[in-house]
């Protein structure tokens, strides 16, 4: 297993810090519109799109269920706008000098949902038994770096470290990996406990009800562990299927939020400019989305890398991003996101070319219409439909026979976790070095049916593995750059996964919603300081 390298958190913060999203469409400026004192009460609405498979997002890393389960569910530390970790459940936390020992000074008088005190015991159990179940490539991670975790005491946890691990803290936020309530999963089926669907959590919000098909209610918690809040009574999260209804909502007033995706990117450039919204890009400065078709390569025709380049080739990626996505992102330069200090700016690039396309369909010697193609669309909003529909139409004259099969949010993870596709669309969040990411999608030893975030294309190639593995264990510098040249060089060339776009994500709210973006994952934060102006008297 091969070691990623340790980087220092200051130089890794400052990589992350560079701008990760553009203007969208030149019309979303962070408005800065000022705030009114916090006021206590109110209902939030807010769109679930698409409905999430599960609220317990240490389970499920779907981006609904972790919209959801971040108000419900905390883990032990956030991280600013700047990319400097802040304190949730760990109060505080310390790291020996030579890297190997991270203590956790936990929060005290701290409650479970259910009235049960939350301990060490819990966030032993979270990291030692529940994680190394349900998050394989957390496990593999922790297998490599991590010698044991121990409690000397109910509200300290100290991590010890086989050899030093910069990116520990990251991989303890709250965005991916909640704590756990020991009492309520030790024993059981953690992928199938009840209380995936009803979470029991320390946050500002409470489970209420879930009404499928309809919403999702989340109250107030009247134990926070912060005093004098929430501010909020309560947030519901409405399941809207139609983006034009989602639309409407926002415009009348009945949902204060909408995230990207949930309305269509047209629609998100005209209700930006109405009077009382803020329209901003803030909010995901730990993030880069990088949109990509994925590809089953364990049959013919997807097995053959000449027609997989020839798919690449045959997808208009501009006509994409300004017409189905209406500038909402970038035409992506490679396997990684073009501002990880990694991507090589020199790779070879696949202008749009319908001619080269046939050529190498011609050259591969495959009878691509000989079986029919199944394009598995995830029902992530009408852009996505719209880009399955115009990929079965571009590749129609190269002689391929696409069929659209669209599925609910649930039905595609488990598919795509289960390899039962031929192709979809997917993206991830690109977190400065590859390895933390990009990794688990190529790395044959992540060929696992757990998640749509493994190696689900099943690409095996040794070149590639040993070129993970030499990055792993090279110290940061130019040798490692030039390994990593040689290793994007590759998987452009070889392409088990097509790269479509970077994403931008515009989000519009209401401004009389105070507080919603104050970290770099805002939207998914427990949301214990947002508040709503009280109305005019």
């Amino acid at each position: 297993m091969p070691h990623p390298v340790s980087i220092p958190w200051s130089r890794l913060a400052r990589r992350l810090s560079r701008p990760l999203l553009g203007v969208f469409m030149g019309g979303l400026l962070a408005a800065g519109a000022a705030q009114a004192e916090p006021t206590a009460g109110g209902v939030l609405n807010l769109v679930a799109q698409p409905e999430p498979p599960s609220l317990m997002h240490g389970v499920v890393t779907h981006v609904a269920t972790q919209y959801v389960g971040g108000k419900i569910l905390q883990g032990l530390l956030t991280f600013d706008t700047h990319l400097q970790p802040q304190p949730v459940l760990a109060r505080h936390w310390a790291i020996a000098p030579d890297g190997l020992t991270y203590t956790f000074d936990l929060q005290q008088g701290v409650q479970w949902h259910d009235g049960q005190p939350f301990t060490a015991k819990d966030v032993l159990f979270s990291f030692n038994t529940f994680y190394p179940e349900v998050d394989k490539r957390m496990a593999s991670v922790f297998g490599e770096f991590v010698a044991s975790i121990d409690a000397p005491n109910p509200s300290q946890v100290v991590f010890h470290l086989k050899r030093p691990f910069a990116p520990l803290l990251s991989s303890l936020g709250s965005g991916l990996r909640p704590i756990v309530p020991e009492h309520l999963y030790a024993g059981t089926d953690f992928r199938n406990n009840p209380y995936n669907l009803k979470p029991v959590g320390t946050g500002p919000f409470m489970f209420a009800e879930w009404k499928r098909g309809a919403y999702i209610k989340l109250v107030k918690n009247p134990h926070y562990w912060k005093p004098g809040l929430p501010y909020l009574d309560a947030i519901v999260f409405h399941v809207i299927p139609d983006a034009s209804a989602r639309a409407s909502a926002f415009e009348r007033g009945d949902v204060q939020v909408l995230r990207s995706g949930d309305a269509d990117y047209a629609d998100m450039k005209r209700l930006g400019a109405l009077p009382g919204v803020t329209a901003s890009d803030k909010g995901y400065e730990l993030y880069t989305g990088l949109a990509f078709l994925q590809i089953n390569v364990r049959k013919p025709p997807l097995d053959n890398p000449k027609v997989r380049q020839a798919i690449l080739y045959a997808l208009n990626r501009p006509f994409i991003v300004n017409n189905i996505f209406f500038g909402g992102g970038e035409v992506a330069q490679g396997p990684f996101a073009t501002n990880s200090p990694y991507h090589d700016p020199q790779l070879p690039q696949y202008a749009y070319d319908p001619a080269k396309a046939r050529a190498l369909i011609a050259e591969s010697g495959v009878d691509v219409g000989k079986v029919r193609i199944r394009l598995l669309n995830g029902e992530k909003g009408g852009a996505w439909e719209r880009l399955a529909e115009y990929t079965k139409q571009a590749l129609q004259p190269l002689g391929f026979k696409v069929q659209v099969v669209t599925s609910d949010a649930a039905t595609w993870f488990q598919r795509v976790s289960d390899w039962d596709f031929d192709l979809t669309y997917n993206f991830i969040f690109q977190i400065g070095d590859p390895y933390l990411t990009n990794a688990y999608l190529y790395r044959s030893d992540y060929i696992v049916k757990t998640s749509p975030f493994a190696n689900v294309s099943g690409y095996q190639n040794p070149a590639a593995d040993a070129l993970w593995d030499k990055v792993a264990n090279t110290p940061d510098g130019a040798p490692r750059q030039a390994l990593y040249s040689q290793l994007e060089n590759l998987l452009n060339t070889d392409l088990p996964i097509v790269p479509i776009f970077q994403m931008r994500y515009p989000t519009l709210y209401k401004q009389t919603v105070g507080n919603l973006l104050q970290t770099a994952t805002s939207l998914n934060e427990d949301y214990d300081s947002v508040y709503l102006e009280a109305p005019a008297p």
